[in-house]
């Protein structure tokens, strides 16, 4: 991997201790065996660390930062932040553990510091928000304005009409500034404040914080809320429904229970064994909650090499998995102890997850056995192109679009013998491209993701309320679709339009395709209903949404009036929906976990994390109930707010008003009796004060 020249290192072998606001981008720091938090943003060159990087994404599940790769098409790209993500540490992380090597360390290269780290932009986003366009405020400034100049008026009338009466000067200055007093109320912020000030004590009684004051009125006026799915939705966990192997280009009978003893030796338990990011920190499995329940549904155990067993060999251990030893009579227990060790499979080397290739790899090593082995899991849709297609079973789409339609997660499982002249330092510098091809499909995995009890009944209330509600999600289009009709976002007998988008290719124009989809118990009531009007929605996937913003500009508005489900969206596609409603005089909330959401939460009119943890501070308003159910009272609390700034306003408005006429006629008339009604007035503001 080729680093930018003004990054250019000279590595040596002497150790420093240094401050760090000494740190600068080129410099290479050592990440200590028990772990740290991170001062800057620097890049992982040598070495392998699990961080904690809920500070900046909400997401508490650890997660595994490999090395940049050295060899292959990977190796000669130049380094990217937003490519390399999985090997970039970032500011204020947590690095909780690295693995060991034999007289080796973990390093990395400093790449940015200050506020141009991650972190650092975080926080200035907070200290210095981007200004948010309230008609209200704005409103309330230009009648100011004309406050300012009718007290202008009475200002330079009051003073003409003392000198023509011969009124001494010290009494001229007195007067005449006693009239813009009387006309612009200095007291106008600090009561229009009132209300947000007791909405907010309402708001923390309820287990929702604001750090944002201001957004209260916003959230008065809004009139559409974008949903996260996972985890705001749907539950957190997910639950193993069952699995559908694939044998000879076809797809056998769904089974649910895994940790069979049919199964054990199988590669497609194999893969669910060890296809995953987890690790052991402080004697528990931890990582991707989709990871656990897999593995843990294997019934298989994990163990990790440790820091003695290491020091004993000159590459780095691998994690190994194995079968339980299950008991056996004691005739049969040398039977037993030899097939157990005959599943024993080493983790060899690990390509992470990623977000844009929806897929992950691992090459293992089973023991006693020469050659190596490749599984691969992911998008089914991904899985299924990088398989030959005679193992790829013909009803592959039709079984997927069955499950996804009924709102479970469909994972797909491959394998891949290797070639036995692999070794393990060739397999080290492989890139994830050579591994990831021509593999074997194994079946599907079946996920379910439980609606919380709390959602239908939050939407139903919202939709009452005629305020617009959308779903925005990384997860599977139909998927997405099947939560939306059964959590009443779209209803039962309503039409729903896939809009599909291909961008140029091979001297063909960018086109939409547009692709129709209907919940079949619903067909014979929708017959019935045809005289009605029917309602539709769109439905927008990631990469169809990427190529209309590029290639139809025109007719991003008019789709996003009538879509409703925007699925497989990356965190950068989020914060461009919430800009192009907002584009449409829209005031946008948006609800997420906290999770892939920070962008579209912050840039949102009122964004609301259902995570406690500290990147809800990228968030306007955070809510210790993890369900929507908090987005009703915010709305509630917010028009209670804006309706008593507006009341407040027009009181001091209107008042002042009348005691500017009144009392510049009265001083026209009378100068005495201007004086006691000056005085009478003071009295009554101060009583409607108290």
């Amino acid at each position: 991997m080729s680093l930018p020249k003004s990054s250019f290192i000279i590595l040596t072998t002497d150790i420093e201790q240094a401050m760090s606001t000494e740190l600068v981008p080129g410099d290479v720091i050592v990440i200590p065996v028990n772990g740290m938090i991170m001062p800057c943003d620097a890049v992982l060159f040598h070495g392998t660390c699990i961080v904690n990087e809920s500070m900046l994404t909400g997401e508490s599940v650890p997660v595994t930062k490999t090395s940049l790769p050295s060899a292959g098409k990977d190796g000669v790209r130049i380094y990217n932040m937003e490519e390399h993500k999985k090997h970039t540490l970032y500011c204020g992380t947590h690095v909780i553990q690295t693995r060991f090597y034999t007289g080796e360390l973990v390093k990395a290269v400093v790449v940015r510091t200050g506020f141009s780290t991650e972190k650092g932009q975080l926080v200035r986003s907070i200290l210095y928000p981007k200004p948010t366009d309230f008609k209200l405020y704005h409103d309330a400034y230009l009648f100011l304005l004309c406050l300012v100049g009718v007290a202008g008026i009475g200002f330079i009338y009051t003073i003409i009409h003392s000198i023509m009466n011969k009124v001494p000067a010290k009494t001229i200055i007195i007067e005449s500034l006693d009239i813009v007093t009387i006309t612009v109320p200095p007291a106008l912020p600090a009561a229009m404040t009132a209300g947000i000030v007791y909405a907010q004590r309402r708001l923390k009684r309820v287990g929702i914080f604001c750090i944002s004051p201001q957004r209260i009125n916003m959230c008065g006026q809004l009139n559409v809320v974008c949903f996260d799915k996972t985890g705001t939705l749907t539950e957190d966990g997910l639950d193993l429904w069952g699995i559908q192997r694939a044998e000879d280009g076809s797809f056998s009978s769904p089974e649910s229970e895994v940790a069979k003893e049919n199964l054990v030796n199988t590669a497609f338990v194999a893969c669910m064994a060890t296809c995953h990011s987890l690790t052991k920190i402080e004697g528990e499995l931890s990582g991707d909650p989709l990871d656990l329940k897999m593995f843990s549904a294997t019934g298989w155990i994990l163990e990790e090499p440790t820091e003695e067993e290491t020091a004993l060999h000159n590459p780095i251990m691998p994690t190994v998995v194995r079968p339980p030893k299950h008991s056996t009579p004691e005739a049969h227990q040398s039977n037993s102890l030899t097939q157990s060790m005959a599943c024993e499979i080493g983790i060899v080397r690990q390509f992470p997850f990623s977000s844009a290739l929806q897929r992950m790899s691992v090459v293992v090593r089973r023991l006693g056995v020469k050659h190596m082995d490749a599984f691969l899991k992911g998008a089914p849709e991904v899985v299924a192109s990088l398989c030959r297609q005679h193992t790829v079973p013909q009803m592959f789409t039709e079984t997927l679009e069955t499950y996804t339609r009924q709102g479970f997660r469909v994972i797909a499982l491959a394998h891949r013998q290797l070639e036995s002249k692999l070794s393990w330092h060739k397999v080290q510098s492989l890139s994830r491209d050579v591994i990831e091809t021509n593999m074997e499909f194994l079946g599907l995995l079946i996920m379910q993701n439980k609606i919380k009890p709390e959602t239908a009944g939050v939407l139903c209330e919202l939709q009452q309320a005629s305020i617009r509600t959308l779903m925005v999600t990384g997860d599977n289009m139909l998927t997405a679709i099947s939560v939306a009709r059964d959590c009443g976002m779209v209803r039962p007998h309503a039409k729903v339009i896939i809009a599909d988008a291909v961008p140029p290719k091979d001297f063909q124009p960018a086109r939409i395709t547009w692709q129709y989809t209907e919940n079949q118990a619903q067909a014979v009531k929708d017959n019935e209903v045809k005289g009605k009007e029917q309602s539709y929605h769109f439905a927008v996937s990631g990469r169809a949404f990427a190529v209309i913003i590029e290639h139809f500009p025109h007719l991003i508005q008019k789709l996003v009036l009538r879509a409703t489900v925007f699925a497989r969206m990356a965190p950068d596609q989020k914060t461009q929906l919430v800009e192009v409603l907002q584009s449409m005089d829209y005031t946008v909330g948006m609800c997420g976990d906290g999770a892939n959401d920070c962008g579209a939460l912050k840039r949102a009119h009122s964004g609301i994390s259902l995570s406690e943890l500290e990147a809800s501070v990228a968030s306007p308003f955070t809510s210790s109930t993890s369900n929507i159910s908090c987005v009703p009272n915010l709305i509630r609390e917010g028009r209670a707010a804006l309706i008593t700034s507006f009341c407040v306003f027009k009181f001091m408005a209107l008042y002042s008003i009348i005691q500017f006429i009144s009392v510049t006629l009265l001083y026209s008339v009378n100068r005495y009796l201007f004086l006691q009604i000056f005085s009478l007035c003071h009295l009554l503001r101060k009583h409607c004060v108290i």
